[in-house]
């Protein structure tokens, strides 16, 4: 069986918004998106309707619908009674127009195989054979009680759906021929599936675009054609109960929506109720409200209003015959769910940073209703932690505590109005304060000028670190200041360079001293050496002198 609901990767932002409204919570988060728990699912569509980014779509069978058409067998449209609520047409009559344009035989309203359907209800009821009956037209709640309540599978009614019983009738009468049926229900492609019966299901989106697609008009009037026919009131809440004829001595209660649903269920589970015929729909809103009607809520009350006009108060009816066999099995499917441990409960918890009852928040962001229900899924491999925004919150908060308190730089973060929203203990300490609080919430201009942060928030100044000397703290600085548009935050990142220009001061001094003392040096020596050349000079002349006296003495007969 292939996937029914599909899920477009790139789409899905992660936002949980699918879980938390998935009452089964039959979608697992995994690889960072949600995917369908399909042997958990019931295909009610609600995660399609809900998801805010349109991630989800619904397997589309036009093309197969177009290879019955094509084969050359006569296909007959079985339509869902809550179309009229769907397209401004006045009845069936400019439905049959635009299909068999498409190239149907012909179409008929499933409301007839309602009327087949409710006949047998009715039959059940007067046997006193049942004490509590489930209505079995809606597959989703069929899926649910399967799935999740096996002691309440045996009030489920064993009664085919008005869509396989009206699909045995057709085939019935026109042997050979396919079967579509079209409505607004995602649960009944794998109704079809199983049945065998109907050979292809759409949805009313399907139909709108194959229309769009092809070129066919509907009628826009909106004026209904005066039929009627109560099995009509099939689609509404309360609308199998309202085409029974109705027995004094049984209960008749209708309940639409999962939720309510399952709560209904866990009661019968409990046991003590006493002839009650109980009408169970899926969707809120039953089919009108179901997840490819264009007016899903939007327009209730244009939406009933139409299918109770078309039922009419007459009390008319179809007066089609049930086919031979209108009997339908119920097995017990499970979901394959495994629940875990509570020392792996607690395990999970405790990760989490939830070590009392006072730390479970169960706020629901997750998707889930409690911190305990949380760790179940991730036991049982539905959820990851992450998933766990206060987990996540504290978790970035440490971290991010941690880079602030560990850092030797001062940060400040500001709003535009320079109001100190965040600052760390390095900055307390730089600034002579006794912790980090006592800055929060002051004006920036109390501990430093604002000029050049109005300049950044003005975009008059570029990036780069500056160095100021702050009077009133006898300290050096190299700021960088920098404004973030999105969150309107100016910050500041302050590193105290204090020591390290007073080093590089006091090696400037000693460079110069060392410089004046190596031309005072130099000077001397240059004078050393000039008096040496000095003194060197007047002993030569004195020798030379000297020696040519001597030599005249010697040898006088030369001359000097």
């Amino acid at each position: 069986m292939s996937e029914l609901l599909l899920l477009k990767k790139e789409d899905c932002k992660s936002c949980y918004k699918c879980i938390r409204e998935c009452a089964l919570k039959s979608i697992r988060f995994a690889e960072n998106r949600a995917q369908i728990v399909e042997n958990e699912c019931v295909y009610c569509g609600h995660c399609y309707v809900v998801c805010p980014q349109s991630a989800k779509e619904i397997r589309s069978d036009t093309a197969r619908a177009k290879a019955l058409i094509a084969s050359g067998r006569p296909v007959v449209v079985s339509l869902a009674p809550s179309f009229i609520a769907d397209f401004p047409v006045s009845g069936l009559a400019e439905m049959r127009r635009a299909l068999t344009a498409l190239g149907f035989a012909e179409v008929e309203e499933t409301a007839r195989g309602a009327r087949i359907v409710k006949s047998e209800y009715e039959r059940m009821i007067a046997s006193g054979e049942h004490r509590l009956i489930i209505s079995s037209c809606c597959h989703s709640v069929n899926l649910l009680i399967q799935k999740r309540y096996p002691r309440a599978l045996q009030y489920l009614a064993r009664v085919d759906s008005p869509m396989v019983a009206h699909a045995k009738s057709i085939k019935a009468r026109m042997p050979g021929a396919a079967v579509v049926f079209i409505g607004p229900c995602v649960s009944k492609k794998d109704e079809a599936e199983r049945c065998g019966q109907v050979d292809c299901v759409l949805t009313f989106d399907e139909l709108t675009d194959w229309l769009q697609e092809a070129g066919v008009p509907l009628g826009e009037s909106g004026a209904l054609d005066g039929t009627e026919a109560r099995s009509r009131f099939f689609p509404t809440p309360g609308g199998i109960i309202k085409s029974m004829d109705q027995q004094a001595d049984f209960t008749y209660i209708p309940i639409d929506g999962l939720r309510r649903c399952m709560d209904a269920l866990e009661e019968i589970e409990r046991g003590g109720m006493e002839n009650c015929f109980v009408e169970m729909n899926a969707c809120e809103g039953s089919c009108i409200g179901g997840p490819v009607m264009h007016r899903y809520h939007r327009e209730p009350i244009t939406c009933k209003t139409r299918v109770d006009h078309y039922g009419g108060r007459s009390g008319a009816d179809f007066s089609d015959r049930p086919a031979d066999d209108l009997k339908k099995t119920f097995s017990y499917l499970g979901t394959g769910e495994v629940m875990p441990g509570e020392a792996a409960i607690e395990e999970v918890l405790h990760k989490l940073g939830k070590f009392r009852p006072e730390d479970e928040l169960n706020c629901g962001t997750c998707g889930y209703p409690t911190c305990r229900e949380k760790a179940i899924a991730v036991c049982q491999g539905k959820a990851d932690l992450t998933m766990c925004l206060p987990f996540l919150k504290a978790k970035a908060e440490s971290f991010s505590g941690a880079i602030l308190d560990n850092t030797p730089n001062a940060i400040l973060a500001m709003d535009t109005k320079l109001i100190i929203q965040q600052a760390n203990e390095a900055a307390a300490r730089l600034f002579g304060m006794g912790s980090a609080r006592e800055l929060v919430g002051l004006p920036i201009d109390t501990i430093l000028g604002p000029v050049e942060y109005l300049q950044a928030i003005g975009g008059e100044r570029s990036g780069g670190a500056t160095r100021h000397y702050l009077a009133d703290y006898d300290k050096f600085v190299e700021e960088t200041i920098a404004f973030d548009p999105e969150y309107n935050l100016v910050i500041s990142i302050i590193k105290d360079i204090t020591e390290e220009t007073r080093r590089e001061k006091r090696l400037d001094e000693e460079r110069r001293r060392t410089a004046e003392l190596a031309d005072r040096v130099i000077e001397k020596q240059m004078r050393v050496a000039q008096e040496i050349a000095s003194l060197l000079g007047e002993t030569t002349a004195e020798t030379k002198i000297a020696l040519t006296r001597l030599k005249d003495t010697i040898d006088p007969g030369e001359e000097g």
